[in-house]
């Protein structure tokens, strides 16, 4: 059991499985819109009345999960991870029924090994909590200063934190409200978590035997590929490593990215590599989780998609048991990411940075009563294809997520057909 969840600490992420795709950049171009503004939607006069905020959002910059091995070592030491106290908060990690925080087999997968300067793999640096603060400060201008939509001071009736099981996106979650509310709160902010089976946050190959089955097997296939195999024999003999050491292009780019973010040397010789390593991990991730194959990209997003559009119904039916909750706040990875953003027909060939959050805001005309729903992600307003505009009908929105989304009871039935499954 603990070699599976050492695997998926791995295969589950390149921050917790794959990580990115190589998508057509002329699509991403015309999907992307303008900067978002301050909303109308709060002003009686505008025609949208801002009703409800969810936000998926990947952690902050971090230590690697492997290092790139018989190359020069950064030195990873614990004053990395200092937190600022800007961001202290009262809070309590809790399931989702508000009992003891589930064990975390991942985050006990990445504690088993130590990098050099003696810290662990996974963990988020004082950069990492900066970054989440920031962000947490830039949803305060827009929803509390701008609009007066939020209060001003954290209350769980309005505001849900949700986070992966995992230490760098609970203090990722922390961070963000703390810069959200200027640390400010009414009661112990509760952020709660899944049991690792479950975990619907990221594409859970230990918890769904098919997604382990078809994912497992393109992953194997990816660096196999023409172009990326010889590519990657090409940086492996550059820096000496050996083929059985089984390096690929993710892991490379993982450690060389967390060097770069926190002015760590790299080996001189990936200078040169830069774009490439970038480009082929993308290929990668492109081929794992290509879109053609929409059973994967369903069981990696299906449930996630799902959620989101059950909040959005229980707000406009007012069946809530939180009538009040306005904001959901979900911190994951960017394997979360990537796969919604493709599934919404917006991604944008590009690794989701250290930080990137991808919003969907819950508009009400005040005329009709007719629900909207804008996305947004790093900022920038979203043309979804299949939406009439960037304010999408909510039926419209229904339609594109219903390519993907699936009801807990489609998941685990789809999860479970491992045994009859033929190869990808």
């Amino acid at each position: 059991m603990r070699n599976l969840w050492g695997k998926a600490a791995v295969l589950g992420s390149a921050s917790i499985a794959f990580g990115s795709m190589l998508w057509w950049q002329r699509k991403s171009e015309s999907n992307q819109v303008t900067s978002c503004t301050n909303d109308p939607s709060t002003n009686p006069s505008a025609p949208y009345e801002l009703k409800l905020v969810q936000i998926l959002f990947r952690h902050g910059a971090r230590t690697p999960l492997k290092t790139i091995p018989n190359v020069m070592e950064a030195q990873w030491v614990p004053s990395l991870l200092e937190p600022p106290p800007y961001t202290n908060i009262d809070y309590v990690v809790t399931d989702l029924e508000g009992g003891p925080r589930p064990p975390a087999p991942v985050e006990d997968s990445y504690r088993k090994n130590i990098l050099s300067g003696g810290t662990f793999p996974g963990q988020l640096t004082t950069l990492g909590k900066q970054q989440l603060y920031e962000l947490g400060k830039k949803l305060r201008q827009r929803y509390v200063e701008d609009s007066q939509f939020l209060s001003s001071s954290f209350n769980p009736a309005e505001v849900y934190v949700r986070s992966t099981n995992i230490v760098r996106t609970i203090d990722s979650a922390k961070c963000l409200v703390a810069g959200l509310f200027e640390q400010k709160q009414k009661e112990v902010v509760p952020i709660v978590t899944s049991k690792a089976e479950a975990e619907i946050l990221y594409p859970n190959y230990h918890g769904c035997k098919m997604l382990k089955h078809l994912g497992g097997y393109r992953w194997a296939e990816s660096s196999t590929l023409p172009d990326i195999a010889a590519d990657l024999q090409s940086i492996l003999s550059a820096l000496g490593i050996a083929a059985h050491q089984h390096v690929d292009f993710i892991l490379i780019r993982d450690d060389m990215v967390a060097r770069e973010a926190h002015g760590l040397p790299c080996p001189q010789v990936l200078d040169a590599w830069r774009a490439k390593v970038e480009q082929r991990a993308v290929d990668m991730m492109y081929y794992i989780y290509e879109p053609s194959k929409r059973e994967i990209l369903q069981l990696c997003v299906g449930p996630v998609l799902q959620l989101l559009s059950d909040n959005i119904e229980e707000k406009l039916r007012g069946s809530s048991s939180q009538p009040n909750r306005k904001l959901f706040l979900y911190s994951a990875h960017d394997t979360t990411l990537f796969p919604c953003l493709m599934a919404l027909g917006i991604f944008d060939m590009k690794w989701p940075p250290y930080a990137a959050e991808l919003t969907l805001e819950l508009h009400q005309s005040r005329q009709t009563d007719e629900a909207f729903v804008k996305v947004s992600y790093l900022g920038k307003d979203q043309l979804i294809p299949g939406c009439s505009g960037v304010y999408c009908p909510l039926q419209e929105f229904k339609q594109v997520l219903s390519a993907y989304s699936l009801s807990s009871e489609d998941y685990r039935s789809l999860c479970n057909n491992a045994e009859d499954a033929a190869e990808p």
